[in-house]
């Protein structure tokens, strides 16, 4: 879920200006999963531009509060929303810890760096969901080092039913900066794409593994 439509058309449109999200239907990308996708999304781009990074900081910040109060820790999601997590921290003067996707080979083999203290509220910042699995599996980890995980945000969703799903199942609320639709959505409005691509674009996410450009 997003947090609101102003935010998620301004989102869509810092991301695709600093070029942190591509869309190029006609020359698609590969994913690691073999998918041929006409977006590719790394919000680790906006790390280096100052005025975009703290509108991303400072939104995520006030829904945390808005919808959680203060929590007692921020959590980033290694490696991509180390980041922006621990700038969300920062404004909320919060400590902050880190998930990795699983626990180190070696030295002390922690998943999770920073203090957890048991019993303490923790609300997780991730960079981008798309499945959600890896996302869920760092709350899984929290949750077995006795936190108590509120929800997760993120500056991106995908939107794929899979996601949701998975979500569900772990009874743990998302929120999202903006999300595929109002990115689509954006895109076409500032001409960026043209309606044709912003149809070949909408085919792909309802069945990304078998999506080809030329449909």
């Amino acid at each position: 879920m997003i947090f609101d439509t102003t935010t998620a058309k301004k989102t869509a449109e810092l991301l695709l200006q600093i070029k942190a999200i591509k869309l190029q239907p006609q020359d698609p990308f590969t994913w690691a999963s073999g998918w041929k996708s006409p977006i590719y999304c790394d919000n680790r781009i906006t790390l280096s531009y100052p005025l975009i990074r703290k509108y991303l900081q400072e939104n995520l910040a006030k829904f945390i509060t808005q919808q959680y109060g203060k929590p007692d820790v921020i959590a980033g999601v290694a490696t991509g929303a180390i980041g922006i997590g621990l700038l969300v921290a920062e404004v909320l003067n919060l400590p902050f810890i880190y998930v990795r996707p699983e626990p180190k080979k070696h030295g002390r083999q922690n998943q999770i760096e920073g203090i957890v203290p048991k019993g303490k509220r923790v609300v997780v910042v991730e960079d981008l969901i798309s499945t959600g699995k890896s996302s869920l599996n760092a709350t899984k980890a929290l949750t077995a080092a006795g936190a108590n995980v509120l929800g997760m945000v993120a500056i991106f969703n995908y939107g794929f039913t899979t996601a949701d799903e998975n979500f569900e199942a772990a009874n743990l609320a998302l929120h999202t900066l903006s999300d595929y639709d109002h990115l689509v959505t954006q895109a076409a409005e500032t001409k960026y794409i043209t309606t044709e691509q912003q149809n070949v674009i909408k085919d792909w996410r309802s069945n990304p593994a078998a999506w080809s450009p030329n449909l």
